[in-house]
């Protein structure tokens, strides 16, 4: 246990302290943040709804989720876009980078490839972008394709691997196999892209053992960033018409989060980033007649982070036998809403669990954005913590 001269809550005695890993684990390095996800570039999304996808996923339709009804590949549409989302950026941020989504990049026809690469390219010689992203099927992965792509700035290929599980991928009608994701990402890594990789929970056929494994399947691959999604029901799906019929039950908001949240501490623990849980928040999302069921939530991240640091500080206040009736958790400043939770959950549920009267949260720079410390006055009654 170690000292610490700052004030416990209001009171002015000295404080004891427990510095504690949000991550749970002891290794300094897995708080160390990787390359890839320093200075964060300025993204200008380029949405292709369904654009060269040989088939329609059970649980996907883009038209839904993104709002947008283009049915072919307008260049000038795409350029106004940019030109767009150009004049949202503050002056002198970088990297700015031109990302294809929304639907699968390789998969659509050389000529299609190369004329959007080639439009992206124009705005890089002209100095107003830095590189070039795309998200793509793992099947699209070949050495014909990637010979087109390096003749580009393509910095960073990100795939839709989903599922690790073969199952998984046979139920959610892929149409690609798990040993389709590790051939491309072994191609992928011949290049000096930046990988990411997609993985979701909740998948027809999956549970919490198989997504597990799909994990760390997915860690042993050593992408350089990952993307955690939770499967919700959207319209006019093929997963809606599942969901309609009983055949199809989605995961609850609290089993999506709690999945997601020992996924990320998977992950974290093999130091490999997580740039994003759940859904990108956005007006058709919030409408309930776009998504008919299932865990979206617009700060589902945030959920998922919350919990770990709950978890956190739970795990702090049961190592010591015995407890003040008013506590005080440090975190780094970036870490405040994460520990006091959405609407202050957090603090609610420490307060009921450990009669507490009181529980600060209070920003300490010496911490890590992964570490808080739980501190308890010296001269305060003690009481026990509650095992209920």
């Amino acid at each position: 246990m170690t000292s610490n001269k700052h004030p416990a809550s209001n009171n002015q005695h000295s404080a004891s302290g427990i510095r504690h890993p949000v991550s749970g684990t002891q290794d300094p390095a897995s708080s160390t943040q990787h390359p890839a996800s320093i200075n964060r570039p300025f993204i200008i999304p380029v949405f292709l709804p369904h654009a060269g996808c040989p088939h329609q996923c059970v649980f996907c339709n883009q038209v839904s989720i993104t709002g947008s009804r283009q049915s072919a590949i307008d260049p000038d549409q795409i350029r106004s876009q940019i030109h767009q989302f150009l004049q949202y950026k503050i002056e002198g941020r970088k990297p700015v980078q031109i990302s294809f989504y929304g639907g699968n990049f390789l998969g659509l026809n050389p000529g299609d490839i190369t004329r959007l690469l080639d439009l992206a390219t124009d705005f890089i010689r002209r100095g107003q972008a830095d590189s070039i992203r795309f998200s793509t099927r793992p099947d699209t992965i070949s050495p014909e394709n990637l010979a087109i792509v390096a003749r580009y700035p393509v910095e960073t290929v990100e795939l839709g691997v989903q599922s690790m599980d073969d199952h998984v991928l046979a139920q959610t009608e892929r149409g690609h196999r798990a040993e389709d994701t590790v051939w491309a990402v072994k191609q992928l890594k011949a290049h000096p892209f930046i990988i990411g990789l997609q993985m979701m929970v909740g998948l027809p056929g999956d549970n919490e053992v198989r997504a597990l494994t799909t994990a760390e399947k997915i860690a042993a691959l050593q992408p350089d960033f990952v993307r955690i999604y939770p499967t919700v029901v959207v319209r006019n799906s093929k997963l809606a018409r599942r969901y309609q019929d009983g055949s199809y039950t989605p995961l609850s908001l609290e089993e999506a989060v709690n999945q997601v949240k020992k996924i990320y501490l998977l992950f974290k623990n093999h130091n490999l980033p997580v740039i994003r849980m759940g859904l990108q928040a956005a007006e058709e999302l919030e409408d309930d007649s776009t998504v008919l069921a299932g865990p979206y939530h617009p700060a589902f991240g945030h959920l998922v982070y919350s919990e770990v640091f709950l978890d956190a500080a739970r795990e702090a206040i049961e190592s010591v036998k015995t407890l003040a009736d008013t506590i005080t958790i440090a975190v780094n400043t970036r870490s405040i809403s994460k520990m006091r939770g959405l609407k202050n959950l957090n603090i609610d549920k420490l307060k009921r669990h450990y009669h507490f009267k009181s529980v600060a949260v209070v920003p300490d720079a010496s911490l890590g954005e992964d570490e808080l410390m739980v501190r308890y006055p010296k001269s305060q009654s003690r009481i026990r913590r509650s095992r209920n």
